[in-house]
């Protein structure tokens, strides 16, 4: 497999142990209201109830809808993740040290990831991943807005402005070869920046 970034690329300011990093619970919300309100409407549009949904490095809050949805969720710290009210299951894994996903093809409707995506070193392989285990016509949710944990970004993603940042995400998917147009849904109120990028599979 190709890889998207290079090892320059992929390089953190703090390239300490991610599982230490997160170590310890954040019951915080990293975006705003707005953002947040913005990103469950979206889900409501490309969702469908009943869906079996992935959301990928999550943590003790999703924004999903209220309808009815299966969710796995995904994440590195344990206690967010039980804390998790929409959670059916959840597993832990670090996944720049194992990009592998425990599902058989074909798994999710959706797969959603939330303000997260900056901190993956190997996009390529956990894209073609996620390619693996969606339905056919199945949909990635990508959002992501001007915060983060600087220290923990890749480098492709720190030296980036917004709009790079996008054609970062589209780059991960436009790599696997999997996945049909790729739209962006950017807007700025008056809040944080809101950036989504969403595909469905072929």
């Amino acid at each position: 497999m190709t890889e998207v970034l290079s090892d320059s690329e992929r390089r953190k300011i703090d390239d300490g142990d991610d599982g230490s990093f997160y170590d310890q619970p954040r019951y915080v919300q990293h975006v705003d209201d707005g953002f947040r309100e913005r990103l469950t409407d979206l889900y409501a549009t490309e969702l469908q109830p009943g869906d079996r949904v992935l959301d990928l490095m999550g943590s003790w809050v999703s924004h999903l809808p209220d309808f009815e949805l299966a969710v796995v969720g995904h994440g590195l710290n344990r206690e967010e993740l039980a804390a998790n009210e929409r959670y059916d299951e959840w597993f832990v894994r670090n996944l720049n040290e194992d990009q592998s996903l425990p599902f058989e093809d074909g798994s999710f409707d959706a797969v959603v990831c939330a303000v997260s995506v900056q901190y993956l070193q190997y996009p390529g392989r956990v894209f073609a991943e996620l390619a693996r285990v969606l339905r056919p016509d199945g949909v990635v949710v990508v959002s992501f807005s001007n915060r983060m944990f600087f220290q923990k970004a890749v480098a492709a993603w720190l030296n980036r402005e917004m709009e790079g940042r996008a054609d970062l995400i589209r780059s991960y998917l436009d790599a696997t070869g999997a996945f049909g147009p790729v739209r962006v849904v950017h807007e700025t109120p008056q809040s944080d920046p809101f950036y989504a990028v969403v595909a469905r599979r072929l």
